[in-house]
């Protein structure tokens, strides 16, 4: 299988999948609302290299809604949302990361892991391309499937800019 990798930057708010060094696919994303930063309790969007350490929620119906990792047994909709207002929304599937560089973003009060950063599904009416999550980063529905179906565990992921 041909080297796959990810490019998340924050400034421009895209996220672009590598196979080789040739771009495959562009995304519009979301990242933290509060910016780059890797601090935890910070709800900034850690920078530096990381890789994919899990994948979770193959085979979940889209918008299926997530809980501490887990499906809640929930289909996201406008009637559920109605009744949380204002949750940043964990749906689809999640890639969790992990912090490749020990004291920037692995380790002690940075560690990506510990922080629960992912890359995420959200509500199709979220806007992309505005920094809106609480430190993940989000995607519309269709686009994580996508890209969860070509990210395999250990790929990595660069996250710049801020």
């Amino acid at each position: 299988m041909t080297s796959r990798r990810l490019l998340i930057d924050i400034d421009t708010q895209r996220l672009t999948l590598f196979v080789g060094a040739r771009p495959e696919r562009q995304y519009l994303i979301s990242t933290g609302a509060n910016g780059a930063g890797e601090d935890f309790g910070s709800g900034c969007t850690p920078r530096g290299l990381h890789r994919v350490r899990l994948r979770i929620g193959a085979g979940c119906p889209v918008g299926t809604v997530f809980r501490g990792r887990r499906p809640t047994g929930e289909i996201h909709d406008a009637a559920l949302a109605a009744t949380h207002p204002g949750r940043d929304w964990i749906l689809t599937r999640i890639l969790w990361l992990t912090g490749c560089e020990s004291g920037r973003n692995r380790g002690g009060r940075v560690d990506t892991l510990r922080r629960f950063i992912y890359i995420h599904g959200c509500p199709d009416s979220e806007p992309m391309g505005v920094p809106r999550s609480h430190g993940c980063i989000r995607l519309h529905n269709l686009d994580l499937l996508e890209l969860f179906e070509q990210t395999p565990n250990g790929t990595p992921v660069e996250i710049r800019g801020g």
